[in-house]
């Protein structure tokens, strides 16, 4: 067939796809075929401009969830195209150890299957355990991370209890121990009692309870005696009450100020009355009970007064060690026991009423946080925050969007020091020894603690450990080539709500690791400590599409495992990337997904439409040779290119995502593939068919590069499909050169070409108006000169289905349009193609129907009763409905007397 088969039918390319796009049959085989073949591999010897990423680790018990797929497709997103530039790209992988998820997990596991806790094998055994679990069960995540494409350098796969990340922790604590950065001492901190440790600010999540207040008198019963009376939700923690303050300016109590009242249950504590401007003398009594122990506020009011600070509960929140008759109740039940035991005193004075007040809960473990005064290690973070805070301010790391600079200035500029001990057995022990004579000693890596020291039984939350990620993964304390080649690392993709948690912690813990190791870790401009990124993403959270938060007790989470089932892992990740606007919310919803999935197969079909109508890459012939639909083609990849580009280069990855999606699906698939079919002839060969052919293929190409970084599978197949070559993921970005961006955009071309497609539309419009059947060609006369439509014509009467009218044409139906140049005028016969009576009859049932909606309309618009109450949207949109009514009946009105 020689041209026929290069020109029109290109079966033996279109061949090498399938039939349909099935991404579940191919997708874990194409990546597994880019993991073998090393693609993903860095290399730190490379001499190509270096770009990393260091994943922000999950948790070894976790499974991915919408918030890790939106991050990750990010990720991959900015990895890919990077690759792609020309970059050494590392992407590190790795798993945190999650001390209390992990420990929690397990010792669940063993009170389930043998009965048994931690304390009947003993720490190192219990240990032992857990890494069997890990081993077992930890991989999960990381086959999902698979699924959805992540191209990470697994060979540098790490894990915050390896052995060389556990040499960073050790070295880092001794360093900041060594310049009395970390110390011991007595705090407030917030307690699990089931867990029996000390929990960071994020491990708790606050709930709306159901609980009383009771209000109770403290002093005399006597009301002309000294007395004052406080309300509290948490009566039981009156057992450790010091105190009780009021205003400085209140003058109700300015004769108390100073004075001991006794405490109703206990002789060894007192009530001393302070005056603090803490307490508001508007609200309630104008008096607050004080618990030192068990509040934070009181606790900094208590510091503020040096009060005795007694602590009333136990490990596991039973009421302890106060020598009264609750001793030994839980929280609860004491509750209950010492409200009772006032009443009997005659110290409620008021009924006791329901009260809903939010509560800290542990996200582990589900009960209340218990504010508790405990023996802990802390970093102390003044100096720390400070260089945190100086590296924003000074630009060494830059934060997208901007606008989240505020919040993290909040952060760092007003933070408390920082409890970093959790009385778990699963994490990186605290390296500090104490010796027989009661003197302490810090152990580094490579130091052994002296004979007949012990070592401290705490471990570090495991805040600590990730607060090392960006460069403990690359080797950090050694000086490798991994730290020489890929830090600091380029850029850190995360969501905004981990901010404070773990990007502030990282850039304390990086930019003090710089100062202490300079020759390792490199100094940044002026002298100032090297940051551990340059840009700081954030991106909102993922919600339901009612913009909900996702929960399980609303039911609303989705599982992004079976969006990659259901409708392919390209689809998932386009969803969430054309959704991810800097710092905002992401709603989304199975719709979206599925229009992903569409928009998947609509590459696929129109790859496969192009390959069988012999689309080629190759040298585009010159501009001047091509037509005009060509040239404006070319015109519009360019500025979508560019386009793209740019949204890129600022994390805009929704603006760069919907750009690529409606220029692949307006103007490629609905156009120009349309387009291509009026320029390839069907048999035979012509330049201009030739042309469209090698047009077509480096539209697709470019395109298809283009979207890569965001649907790796489909782009993937069929990429290799119509250039024939072994992989997209080593393939060069597109440029302006390969778009002849080079040159001026063709204004004339353009215009042609958008006025045909608005020609096009509007006969379309009036033919279906006209009833007349999609594939009935009608005679039509049109002057395509008048309207500078010179060589369109072709296009035009193909697209729409005109014919060339022959001799004795009548005109009976007509449009008049309005385009870029001129009016133009296009004269039909309709009179052959349609059945007039049915046509009738159509267009009085449509006619009837806007009849009745005007009727309605202006009987709602009509009543002042209604109009009084009604809000202005809803007006609004019923005066909406009224016009188009109105239109409606007007058109149906004239098609009718035009039928006549």
């Amino acid at each position: 067939m020689g041209r026929v088969t290069e020109q029109r039918m290109g079966s033996n390319r279109s061949d090498a796809l399938p039939k349909s796009w099935d991404p579940q049959a191919v997708e874990a085989d194409i990546y597994q075929g880019w993991v073998d073949a090393g693609y993903f591999t860095a290399d730190p010897d490379s001499d190509k401009p270096a770009y990393s990423i260091v994943l922000p680790p999950p948790n070894v018990t976790g499974q991915l969830h919408m918030g890790h797929a939106l991050d990750h497709t990010l990720m991959d997103s900015l990895v890919r195209r990077k690759r792609m530039q020309g970059f050494e790209v590392l992407w590190l992988p790795g798993m945190d150890h999650a001390g209390i998820a992990t420990q929690t997990k397990v010792e669940t596991m063993l009170r389930e299957t043998e009965g048994k806790d931690r304390y009947d094998y003993g720490r190192e055994e219990f240990i032992a355990k857990v890494w069997e679990w890990k081993k077992q069960y930890g991989g999960t995540i990381t086959d999902q991370m698979r699924a959805i494409g992540d191209s990470v350098d697994w060979s540098r796969e790490r894990f915050t209890l390896d052995e060389g990340l556990s040499r960073a922790v050790q070295t880092i604590f001794k360093e900041l121990f060594d310049r009395g950065l970390v110390y011991r001492a007595n705090r407030l901190v917030n307690w699990s009692p089931v867990l029996e440790t000390a929990v960071s600010d994020i491990e708790v999540v606050y709930q709306d309870v159901e609980g009383e207040l009771v209000s109770m008198r403290y002093g005399s019963l006597n009301d002309d005696e000294p007395h004052v009376i406080v309300a509290t939700t948490r009566v039981e923690t009156m057992l450790g009450d010091v105190a009780v303050a009021v205003h400085p300016d209140d003058e109700r109590y300015a004769d108390l100020v100073g004075t001991v009242l006794p405490h109703p249950f206990r002789d060894d504590l007192s009530l001393r009355v302070v005056a603090d401007d803490y307490v508001d003398p508007e609200f309630g009594s104008g008096a607050v009970k004080i618990t030192p122990a068990h509040d934070p506020n009181d606790y900094a009011l208590g510091l503020r007064h040096d009060l005795d600070m007694p602590t009333i509960m136990d490990t596991t929140g039973r009421i302890s060690d106060t020598g009264t008759q609750f001793d030994g109740l839980t929280r609860e039940e004491a509750r209950v026991a010492v409200r009772e035991e006032l009443a009997k005193q005659g110290r409620i004075v008021k009924e006791i009423r329901p009260y809903v007040h939010s509560v800290g809960h542990s996200e582990r473990s589900g009960e209340a946080i218990e504010p508790r005064l405990s023996l802990q290690w802390f970093v102390k973070v003044e100096e720390l925050a400070a260089m945190a805070g100086d590296a924003i301010r000074e630009d060494d790391t830059e934060i997208h969007p901007e606008s989240m600079e505020p919040r993290y200035f909040d952060w760092v500029d007003n933070m408390h020091d920082w409890t970093i001990s959790r009385q778990l057995w699963w994490g990186h022990r605290i390296p500090i020894f104490y010796g027989p004579e009661g003197d302490v000693i810090c152990v580094g890596p490579d130091e052994q603690a002296p004979e007949g020291y012990t070592q401290d039984p705490d471990v570090l939350d495991t805040w600590f450990s990730s607060a090392l990620w960006p460069f403990s993964t690359m080797g950090w304390p050694d000086n490798t080539p991994e730290l020489a080649k890929f830090y600091p690392t380029t850029v850190l993709v995360t969501a905004y709500d981990i901010l404070f948690f773990w990007v502030a912690r990282m850039m304390m813990f990086g930019t003090f690791a710089a100062k202490v190791t300079p020759e390792i870790l490199g100094t940044g401009p002026d002298g100032r400590p090297q940051v551990p990124f340059e840009n700081l993403f954030l991106h909102g959270l993922v919600r339901d599409e009612h913009g909900r938060k996702m929960s399980k007790s609303l039911g609303n989470g989705i599982n992004p495992m079976d969006w990659v089932e259901n409708f392919g892992a390209d689809a998932l990740r386009f969803t969430l990337a054309r959704g991810a606007n800097p710092g905002v919310d992401l709603p989304v919803g199975e719709d979206a997904a599925q229009s992903s999935r569409n928009f998947a197969t609509k590459l696929f079909n129109a790859t496969r439409f192009a390959l069988m109508n012999g689309a080629e890459t190759g040298e585009l012939p010159a501009r001047e040779e091509l037509t005009d639909a060509d040239r404006w083609i070319l015109d519009r990849l360019e500025e979508t290119r560019a386009k793209v580009d740019a949204y890129l280069d600022n994390y805009q990855f929704a603006k760069a995502n919907e750009e690529l999606y409606h220029f692949a699906w307006d103007e490629v698939c609905d156009w120009y593939l349309e387009i291509t079919k009026t320029q390839i002839p069907r048999e035979g060969y012509s330049q201009e068919g030739r042309n469209t052919q090698l047009v077509l293929g480096r539209v697709l190409d470019v395109l298809l590069r283009l979207l890569h970084p965001t649907m790796p599978f489909v782009t993937e197949v069929l990429w290799k499909a119509l250039t024939e070559k072994d992989t997209i993921v080593l393939s060069s970005w597109p440029s302006a050169e390969e778009t002849n961006g080079a040159v001026a955009t063709d204004e004339t071309a353009r215009g042609r070409i958008e006025d045909a497609e608005k020609l096009i539309t509007e006969i379309r419009r009036f033919r279906a108006d006209q009833g007349v059947k999609p594939s009935q060609k009608v005679p039509a006369a049109i002057d395509f000169s008048a309207a500078d439509l010179v060589g369109q014509e072709n296009l035009v009467r193909s697209m729409a289905k005109l014919e060339v009218p022959a001799e004795g044409f009548t005109e009976s139906a007509s449009i008049e349009l309005r385009l870029s140049k001129a009016t133009i005028t296009v004269a039909l016969d309709t009179s052959s193609t349609v059945d007039v009576a049915a046509e009738r009859k159509r267009l009085e049932k449509d006619l009837a129907v806007a009849e009745k909606e005007l009727v309605t309309t202006a009987k709602k618009l009509g009543n002042e009763a209604f109009l009084a109450k009604a809000p202005d949207a809803v007006v609004d949109k019923i005066s909406h409905r009224q016009q188009v009514a109105r239109e409606e009946v007007e058109r149906i009105t004239a098609r009718l007397e035009a039928l006549a």
